[in-house]
């Protein structure tokens, strides 16, 4: 879909590998003056219906595999893991926000929530056709919605997808729906000590150079106290945590709540359910959530 509203094809996308273009690309909507200009200048969320970009197809590599399972916590296997595609799939997120078309500029909005469903395990060495799509905005009580779908396929087989939401804070509905809700865990003893260079490690196997993630003084430039773990990580190493419990077929939600400080630690919460296994990271010092989920058996 177009910005406008009128159906098209999903437009090709081929990712490029320059993390400064492209943040320079997510930065400048929020620049005074400069965010106003022709071709930098976001469109009205009014207005905007949605857009779809798709890559070409492209090959899961043992490699960078690997550097993610060593990162994130899992296993070096032939298979993929879990939230792996996300990584194939977070390049057509930028793609969108930062086309001017796209209402929210990408600094400063939020991660609010993610699904990923598991439809049979990747292997490595398989190529996937990448597409992501997003729709209208949706009202929220802290401001507006977007919600980018991806999916990931094996020629005309659908492998794996996702449902990423995020905010962009504003005036908003105190009726809309605030989000998910999730079973309580109790936390077991795990407690993970992390250092102040995960969000860059994590960055170079990602691509998301979110400066939020990167140092103290970039950090604290956009308002945090010194830099924080990406939200995908925290959901990547609560599933490799559970990883050995979970079926092929399996979907997992999670919402993120309280941004996770770096340095600093963390300790894992999991209880057993009927169909699947609810997991937290927690404070363990505070008992404040920082993300909580769930596994379901499909």
């Amino acid at each position: 879909m177009s910005g406008t509203g009128a159906p098209q094809s999903p437009r090709l996308v081929t990712p490029g590998s320059g993390a400064v273009p492209t943040l320079l690309k997510a930065a400048l909507p929020s620049i005074p003056v400069v965010g106003s200009l022709p071709g930098v200048r976001k469109g009205p969320a009014s207005s905007f219906s949605g857009l779809t970009f798709t890559r070409p197809p492209v090959t899961v590599e043992r490699a960078h595999v690997e550097a993610y399972a060593e990162v994130c916590g899992f296993p070096s296997k032939d298979t993929a893991p879990l939230t792996y595609p996300h990584m194939l799939a977070f390049p057509l997120h930028m793609a969108i926000m930062t086309e001017p078309s796209f209402p929210a500029p990408a600094i400063g909005t939020v991660h609010l929530e993610n699904a990923v469903t598991g439809h049979r395990p990747v292997a490595v060495g398989e190529s996937l056709t990448v597409t992501t799509s997003v729709g209208a905005p949706r009202p929220h009580p802290k401001g507006t919605v977007y919600e980018f779908v991806a999916e990931a396929r094996v020629g005309e087989e659908l492998v794996w997808e996702s449902t990423s939401t995020y905010l962009r804070r504003g005036r908003g509905d105190a009726d809309a729906p605030s989000g998910s809700s999730f079973p309580d865990t109790s936390p077991n003893g795990t407690v993970w000590r992390l250092p102040g260079d995960l969000g860059r490690r994590y960055a170079a196997v990602s691509g998301d150079h979110n400066p939020i993630h990167l140092y103290p003084w970039t950090a604290k430039a956009l308002g945090f106290p010194r830099q924080i773990a990406h939200g995908m990580w925290s959901l990547a190493r609560c599933v490799a945590a559970i990883e050995n419990r979970l079926p092929d077929a399996v979907r997992v939600d999670a919402a993120f709540k309280k941004p996770i400080l770096l340095p600093g630690s963390v300790e894992l919460g999991t209880r057993v359910l009927d169909d699947g296994i609810a997991f937290a990271l927690t404070n363990p010092r505070s008992g404040a959530p920082h993300v909580v989920g769930r596994s379901t058996a499909l």
